[in-house]
């Protein structure tokens, strides 16, 4: 039997690796015309119906003021052998980098938002920010319209 002396000491900035259930995903934004796209591990589902999704974005994001800006965004699933170029996304800014050019991801065109969905992700969630959270960058988007299965 396991006892408490048996278990190793877990560093508190960690902690929130060994009960985060969501996956992480993309987060795409357009502002002045300009698209952008940035890896999200922060995020949860916090309502069914209507739906409501909770992210962590905030002003250390390229993509916080495009948020604040534009009230919009397309959450996209990545597929898994999306991983390397998940991570490759998310150790970059969009201040610097123009990513949908610099992974070779496909821009297309939303139905609901001006944000673009992902043509290789697995999924496409059109949304429009209900509310900013008073802790910094906490947002949580509500879905507009959703599109699965990848445009390739």
């Amino acid at each position: 039997m396991i006892t408490v002396k048996d278990l190793q000491p877990h560093p508190l900035d960690q902690v929130h690796r060994l009960i985060e259930p969501g996956p992480v995903i993309l987060v795409t934004t357009r502002h002045r015309g300009i698209p952008n796209v940035m890896t999200n591990g922060f995020n949860m589902l916090v309502r069914h119906d209507p739906p409501l999704i909770a992210c962590t974005i905030g002003p250390w994001d390229h993509s916080y003021q495009a948020l604040v800006k534009t009230g919009e965004c397309v959450i996209s699933v990545p597929t898994a052998d999306m991983a390397a170029t998940v991570v490759d996304i998310g150790n970059c800014s969009g201040a610097d980098v123009e990513k949908f050019e610099e992974f070779d991801l496909t821009a297309v065109s939303g139905a609901e938002v001006q944000a673009p969905l992902v043509a290789e992700c697995f999924a496409n969630i059109e949304c429009s920010i209900f509310r900013r959270g008073k802790a910094a960058g906490t947002a949580a988007p509500t879905p507009r319209t959703s599109r699965a299965g990848s445009a390739r």
